[in-house]
């Protein structure tokens, strides 16, 4: 009894220092896509808050961690410039057509798990799933890239001299901590991710360097802060656009491939997370669960949102299993848009690359490097293929 009372209060502890990890790196991301998809930087924060909650609560699979992504975002920015256009700037109609496709794309994705259509992930061949993987690191890796580039006179390029040096070197001690800190035993049971970046944001902070920050990536891309409010109805959405057929075949398409894109990613995110923790997760409870989350967003002024791989993978890597870890993460995100700001707004970005450049190093199957001459060549093709469709795509 002692025992088993022990592990619980372990994978409790392990869900909520992961939990607390995922949502310091949940910020800069959301933030990033909500200006891939050409809207203010809370859509794609309340979009993580409340996507991350609802698929944490009633998802088909603890530990993983849904929010705002990169593959939802570059759909989304067609249809915000198209919405736009049917209207003067002023009225910023993209954004409301986006919100009422976001709800026709929830829509979908229950219909899909009311049919039991997420069984058919289970379908998909290893080399697929490998190639995805190894597709899915060298993204994660090369979206990280552009942290690197600072703003001059309203263009983005590359960092030079001191300023980049700094970023490098900032980037390896965050790795550095990382890869060390479970081989030291004594702190072997502390978050290596959450102690780097607190690590990392206390020397910046007290040293006084000159680094790009959270709070500084946001102003660049042409927000005002992370400060927001607790998220409400947007009713707006229902009187500014006209409720008509026109509309509906309009958001049609743009629902339909949002759909398919985000229970693809959430599928197949659930099947690596599965393999990781050697369990089995609920693909049609996860599509209901998606689906849900999304309607709800849309009703709240999110941009929608899916699996996160990358999230994910940090959470299971810190010791975050059950729903706690991604309630936490959902819940702390929260905090910090209501509260706690100013504080996040000082993380170094350089602190929250290195995070996700380990990652990077985590998610890659380097395995399909020693099985390539073992392995029949079709599937060596496959495996080479779907990685590069991954990235291109």
């Amino acid at each position: 009894m002692n025992a088993f009372v022990r592990k619980r209060v372990k994978n409790i502890q392990n869900d909520i220092l992961s939990g607390i990890t995922v949502a310091l790196a949940l910020v800069p991301e959301a933030v990033a896509f909500a200006f891939v998809a050409g809207v203010d930087p809370l859509v794609g924060l309340y979009a993580a808050f409340m996507v991350g909650l609802i698929t944490a609560i009633f998802g088909g699979r603890p530990g993983m961690i849904s929010g705002a992504t990169g593959a939802l975002a570059v759909v989304m920015v067609s249809l915000v410039s198209e919405g736009n256009a049917m209207g003067t700037p002023s009225e910023n109609l993209g954004l409301y057509y986006l919100f009422l496709t976001v709800i026709l794309m929830g829509l979908i994705q229950i219909l899909a798990g009311v049919f039991k259509l997420g069984k058919f992930v289970r379908l998909i061949p290893h080399p697929v799933m490998m190639g995805f993987v190894n597709g899915l690191a060298i993204v994660i890796f090369l979206s990280q890239l552009g942290m690197f580039k600072t703003t001059v006179g309203g263009e983005k390029v590359w960092l030079e001299g001191e300023s980049l040096f700094m970023m490098i070197g900032l980037v390896g001690l965050t790795m550095l901590i990382m890869w060390g800190l479970p081989k030291i035993k004594a702190t072997k049971k502390l978050p290596e991710a959450l102690v780097a970046i607190l690590v990392v944001a206390g020397i910046v902070i007290f040293s006084n360097l000159d680094v790009a920050t959270v709070g500084s990536f946001i102003r660049d891309g042409g927000g005002e802060g992370l400060k927001g409010g607790f998220p409400v109805p947007v009713l707006d959405t229902f009187s500014k656009i006209p409720m008509n057929l026109n509309t509906f075949w309009f958001i049609l398409p743009y629902a339909g491939i949002l759909a398919a894109i985000g229970l693809i990613e959430s599928l197949m995110t659930l099947n690596l997370v599965d393999d990781l923790t050697e369990t089995r997760g609920n693909s049609n409870r996860e599509c209901i669960a998606q689906g849900s989350a999304n309607v709800v967003t849309g009703f709240f002024g999110g941009m929608g949102g899916c699996a996160m791989i990358g999230q994910s993978i940090i959470n299971i890597k810190g010791g975050g299993r059950g729903r706690l870890s991604g309630i936490t993460a959902a819940i702390m995100l929260l905090i910090f848009i209501l509260f706690a700001s100013s504080y996040i707004e000082q993380v170094p970005i350089a602190a929250l690359v290195g995070v996700m450049f380990m990652v990077v190093i985590g998610t890659f199957a380097w395995s399909s490097f020693r099985i390539m001459n073992k392995i029949p060549v079709a599937d060596l093709i496959v495996l080479i293929l779907v990685s590069g469709l991954t990235v291109i795509f």
